[in-house]
């Protein structure tokens, strides 16, 4: 069972105030972006049907229909009157998808083999043309068997085009099928066969290129826990993954993938989540630790308590995410779709001039066989799909080709800072000690004191002790004053740690201006009413992040900014220190209006956030980047790009993808463009004749995989 499967299930969307079903369905047989199209016409046009998305990488439709009007069998035969084959989604693994589509094409495969074997024999004769052989093959061999030999090997293709035509629709092969018509009717069988044999061929490339482009999403789905071991009244029971549910328990024993998303009740492991985050440096897991599907126990064992499966776990997430993400095309896909629409209407004009100003016939049909629409259709998706599930490989998901466009065209980039830029809690950054105590000394009793508050400033206190390996004492007795800080009695001493409001008598200087001026908080300690010490305490910078920043700007980013809720002398203290601009004081709404008032102005934003306060303004930026997002439901959705792991690297890193990306979809183009102009132009006045036509044509699909490959390989 593959995860498409593993996740597969309707769901309701609200759509203008109505619900609308969700279902999706395999479809099996495609290899370009115009099958895609094809199929997608076909389904949208069953009643019912709202909105259709047919994915090439993952080979399915999302179809989403009013509630009770989608007739499977209905979608079925839609999908197979476009010429393709729609799978049982209930089908419990990949062996009966492929029986299913072997059994349906094992007829036309066995006619196509033995065509092209005769096909393969007459490509020889005609290699030797200058030698005469060409006219020799054509002497001995008879009009009516080459045209039999012909239709025994064209018979697979001209099924789709006639199907097509039926719909109204033109394939890239309706005008090569044009050519071999043509060319059987001047009598040019074997030119007819060599065609169909370069058409053939050019199939297989496609093929062999789509596969190419689903390669990294099924690499990830092939992680998919297939089942799990659960507990059953003290017994353990291996079942499908399906039929696990919300608060059962998941025994993982050690090097076992985890199969759910849960917390740890039991059990001590560590765990490599390198296919959630992209991370190699495994994390420690133990009792109250939430783990993930599809990360795995390297060393001990684990009971995990469900709390999610399938589609709903964080890994059936970034599948739906990366198998979804060509829904979200580039702007510059979306020009070439719109070209590919004219560009087979224009070579059939072109064809047509060629035949009425030249009287040459075999220029026509040199004209018909070199046009490759299909490599105007591929230029985009291949190098999007590539970037797309080599990033996910890496814990990076970027919902789509719109978004790679947009991150390789952004020129701003807001911060927030807490949690994204900082680690998000505060840290005891300096330990001051007044009239000759020992720091060791301030810190172990504000520690003692500190026990067993729950303040978040409390527990940074302790944090700081166990670092520095000092032993709290137990505190006689404890009170907790809210808003001031706490009192208690350790080792027979008053101790009190707050702030200048619960301590008085602090004294002047010291440094603790300077420890202000850096926007630190201020724990003052004071031991039988005399002030001994201070603790100051600050979110931490991530030690990443000025190296990170230096790296967009090494990209040529205009404007980098953070945005903050802290006070203006925090702000002031951490502009300074990275070297960028610092708004203060700012509410989720005021972020929102920053994100607006630079979009106002031209630029094109991306936004970085921790997706939790920050959402309004990640999903108003042009592209939303959601840091550390493993597990968060709301940074998933609200973001465009979602960074798995905490690690401030990875924001230059996903530009320089987006940027690598633009220029490999633009260079795509300029080669399929000027590579159709040449051939064109070539075959229009007789100097490429349709053989060698017919053999050019499958070659920009191979250019276009050999450039779109380089984005599996990039480093970062």
């Amino acid at each position: 069972m593959q995860l498409r499967d593993w996740y597969l299930g309707g769901s309701m969307n609200g759509e203008q105030g109505l619900a609308a079903e969700r279902v999706e369905v395999r479809v099996l047989g495609m290899d370009c972006a115009e099958c895609c199209a094809h199929v997608q016409r076909s389904i949208a046009a069953l009643p019912g049907v709202r909105h259709v998305d047919v994915f090439l990488a993952s080979e399915k439709a999302v179809i989403e229909a009013d509630p009770g009007s989608v007739d499977m069998a209905e979608v079925r035969r839609a999908v197979e009157a476009a010429g393709y084959h729609a799978a049982d989604a209930s089908a419990p693994s990949d062996a009966a998808a492929r029986q299913a589509q072997f059994g349906q094409g094992f007829a036309r495969s066995a006619l196509a083999v033995l065509g092209l074997v005769f096909a393969a024999v007459l490509l020889v004769v005609v290699a030797g043309e200058w030698l005469g052989l060409f006219e020799a093959a054509t002497a001995r061999i008879p009009w009516p068997v080459g045209a039999a030999i012909v239709l025994l090997a064209w018979y697979p293709v001209l099924v789709k085009v006639v199907r097509a035509a039926l719909q109204r629709q033109v394939l890239a092969h309706t005008l090569m099928s044009v050519g071999v018509v043509a060319a059987l009717a001047i009598g040019e069988w074997v030119t007819a066969a060599i065609v169909v044999f370069f058409m053939r061929v050019g199939d297989q490339v496609e093929r062999y290129t789509a596969e190419q482009a689903r390669r990294a999403v099924k690499g990830l789905t092939a992680l998919a826990p297939k089942t799990a071991r659960i507990e059953f009244d003290g017994d353990e029971k291996t079942v499908p993954i399906e039929e696990v549910r919300p608060g059962d328990v998941a025994v993982v024993r050690p090097g076992e993938l985890i199969p759910v998303d849960g917390e740890v009740v039991a059990g001590h492991a560590t765990v490599n989540q390198a296919t959630l985050t992209g991370e190699s440096m495994p994390v420690e897991a133990g009792p109250g630790t939430m783990v993930y599907a599809a990360t795995t126990a390297e060393l001990g064992s684990l009971r995990v308590r469900t709390q999610r499966t399938g589609a709903d776990s964080t890994f059936g997430r970034v599948i739906a995410l990366v198998e979804e993400a060509e829904a979200n095309k580039a702007e510059v896909q979306r020009l070439a779709d719109r070209f590919s629409a004219y560009f087979l209407p224009a070579v059939a004009l072109i064809a047509a001039l060629t035949l009425a100003l030249r009287r040459d016939p075999m220029a026509m049909v040199a004209v018909l066989v070199v046009a490759c629409s299909c490599s105007f259709a591929l230029a985009t998706p291949i190098a999007v799909l590539a970037s797309i599930g080599a990033g996910a490989k890496r814990g990076l998901l970027i919902k789509g080709g719109k978004y790679l466009e947009l991150l390789a065209k952004a020129d701003v980039v807001l911060i927030d800072k807490t949690g994204t830029l900082t680690l998000g809690r505060p840290q005891i950054t300096d330990v001051v000690a007044f009239n000759g105590v020992a720091p060791d000394r301030v810190l172990a009793l504000a520690g003692a004191a500190e026990r067993y508050s729950e303040h978040p400033l409390a527990e940074a206190v302790r944090r700081k002790c166990r670092a520095d390996g000092l032993v709290l004492a137990e505190p006689e007795a404890f009170e907790a004053l809210p808003g001031f800080g706490v009192r208690a009695q350790v080792d027979g001493a008053a101790v009190v740690v707050g702030n200048e409001r619960l301590v008085p008598g602090i004294p002047a200087g010291a440094g603790l201006p300077a420890l202000r001026d850096q926007g630190k908080t201020l724990l003052f300690v004071a031991e039988n009413e005399a002030v001994i010490g201070a603790l100051a305490a600050a979110d931490t910078l991530r030690s990443e992040a000025p190296q990170a920043i230096a790296d967009l700007r090494a990209l040529g980013i205009r404007r980098i900014e953070v945005l903050t809720g802290d006070n203006e002398q925090a702000a002031a203290a951490l502009g300074a220190a990275l070297g960028v601009p610092c708004r203060a004081n700012l509410l989720p709404a005021d972020k929102l209006a920053v994100v607006k008032e630079y979009q106002a102005r031209g630029h094109t934003v991306a936004m970085v956030g921790d997706g939790v306060n920050d959402a309004p303004a990640l999903a108003q930026a042009d592209v939303g980047i959601a840091m550390g997002a493993a597990g968060t439901a709301v940074a998933a959705e609200a973001a465009q790009v979602v960074l798995m792991r905490e690690d401030w690297m990875l924001t230059p890193q996903v530009i320089r993808i987006g940027r690598r990306t633009l220029n490999v979809i633009r260079l795509n183009i300029l080669f399929t463009g000027l590579y159709n102009l040449v051939g064109l132009t070539l075959a229009a006045f007789g100097i490429l004749p349709p053989v060698a036509a017919a053999a050019a044509q499958s070659l920009p699909d191979l250019g276009i995989l050999a450039n779109s490959s380089r984005l599996l390989r990039q480093k970062e």
